[in-house]
């Protein structure tokens, strides 16, 4: 089982470049490709901010190409990708067409496009079905993910797109083409009020869950820790993988833990990281 870790945080203290070079040598055998810096997102104002980004200008592609040949040069690739989001913000759908292109350039198979948390199955099938002809151009599949919202009278979670495994399944199934798959974000599944489990959701996508988001909560919040620092049993998980036969990376998303380090020490973090990691691919491997 091969693993992965996303550029966000550590990217913002280093730069891409540094961070691609600290997950090779931490030993991971991948990257995940962050792109949310494509789009400067004001959430009080819901707009975009001036932004001057690699991402964001001209030469958008030419800086994609550099990261896939540092990651290449230490021995790593870019698995997979991440979009910006929301989807709800219209600036930003017009970003994911450049996110695609970014994605291929980088060497990613899949790019994780976010559903638009409030609109059904259909509606959002109406976004991915526009996206689509031009992904398979590229050859990068886009993957939807199981988002949450948050009901502040209940203090707690509350039913978003592909929250629940039904409608996850559901999400997929109505486009029906094999270029959108599903990317399970483990802590989302298990935040209280979503009504399902991570379990769940995997059994119940099967061989449509090409990627994952792999991270720790308290069972309430959406934390993004390290594995094994809270509360979900991933040995579940794990054993749950393995029943669908997932063969996918085991790619994390525990982005918060590293917002403790510096870009002084973030590399101990990456370690960290890494071998949190590589406990859980040796879990799989061991059943």
């Amino acid at each position: 089982m091969k693993i992965s870790t996303q550029t966000e945080v550590a990217s913002r203290l280093v730069g891409e470049e540094r961070t691609i070079e600290l997950i090779a040598k931490a030993g991971f055998d991948a990257w995940d490709f962050s792109m949310f810096d494509m789009c400067k997102y004001d959430w009080d104002k819901k707009c975009l901010l001036p932004n001057s980004h690699p991402l964001a200008g001209n030469d958008y592609l030419a800086f994609a190409r550099r990261l896939k040949r540092i990651g290449l040069d230490n021995g790593i690739v870019c698995n997979q990708s991440h979009a910006p989001f929301p989807a709800r913000c219209k600036p930003i759908r017009d970003h994911f067409k450049r996110a695609i292109e970014c994605s291929a350039e980088a060497g990613a198979e899949i790019c994780v496009i976010h559903p638009d948390n409030y609109k059904s199955p259909e509606e959002n099938a109406e976004m991915y079905f526009e996206l689509l002809p031009f992904a398979k151009e590229h050859n990068v599949k886009i993957a939807t993910e199981n988002m949450w919202c948050w009901d502040d009278k209940k203090d707690q979670a509350c039913e978003a797109a592909c929250s629940h495994h039904d409608n996850f399944r559901r999400h997929i199934d109505i486009v029906g083409d094999p270029f959108l798959v599903a990317c399970l974000d483990i802590g989302h599944a298990e935040m209280k009020g979503l009504d399902t489990t991570a379990e769940k959701m995997i059994h119940t996508l099967g061989a449509s869950l090409q990627a994952l988001h792999i991270h720790d909560n308290d069972k309430w919040h959406d934390s993004h820790q390290i594995p094994f620092s809270m509360d979900i049993d991933f040995s579940k998980v794990v054993k749950a993988l393995k029943d669908i036969d997932y063969k996918g990376y085991f790619t994390l998303e525990a982005d918060s833990y590293l917002k403790k380090f510096t870009a002084e020490n973030v590399a101990d973090g990456i370690k960290d990281l890494y071998n949190a990691a590589r406990r859980l691919a040796d879990m799989f491997e061991a059943l």
